[in-house]
């Protein structure tokens, strides 16, 4: 049976590219000078990592690394922003941003739930941080797509792994 992969990941090497494009900048513009003001990457925990004097600055960090993630194509809905924003030392502080990737338990029901209610003779099945789709024809599957895309336009959603 034809099937597909419902996956939510953005493209890495465009996120890195932002981020070191953002550290650029952020080590040229004139009213981060003398500061502490620094952003990196962190591969292994796909993790954004901003650090500044002050709050107002990690504001300023993130209008840079937001505008040069959209320039760059990545959906902003992939950026979870963590709530808890980290004192060091002194007046220093660190605001930690998490790249999704993979679709998670409750975002995986969604999906599940947007299929069955396009009323498509499609069959959805979650799998770890995917949900595979199958049908007995590559119209349904399409079909599929394009009601997910519909039902959640707020999902990044991206397909991959046809079979036929």
């Amino acid at each position: 049976m034809p099937s597909f992969d419902t996956v939510l990941e953005p493209d890495m090497v465009k996120v890195r590219n932002s981020v070191d494009a953002s550290a650029k900048e952020i080590a040229t513009r004139f009213d981060f000078k003398g500061t502490s003001a620094a952003i990196e990457w962190k591969d292994k925990e796909k993790e954004v990592h901003a650090t500044g004097d002050a709050e107002f600055q990690l504001e300023q960090i993130e209008a840079v690394l937001y505008s040069k993630l959209t320039k760059q194509g990545v959906v902003l809905g992939f950026v979870d922003k963590q709530d808890k924003i980290e004192k060091l030392g002194g007046d220093r502080v660190k605001q930690v941003y998490k790249i999704k990737n993979g679709l998670e338990a409750a975002e995986a029901k969604k999906v599940v739930a947007a299929i069955k209610e396009s009323k498509l003779k499609v069959q959805a099945q979650i799998e770890g941080d995917i949900v595979r789709i199958t049908g007995k024809s590559l119209d349904d599957l399409q079909a599929a797509q394009g009601a997910l895309r519909k039902a959640l336009p707020d999902l990044p959603l991206s397909f991959d792994n046809y079979r036929k």
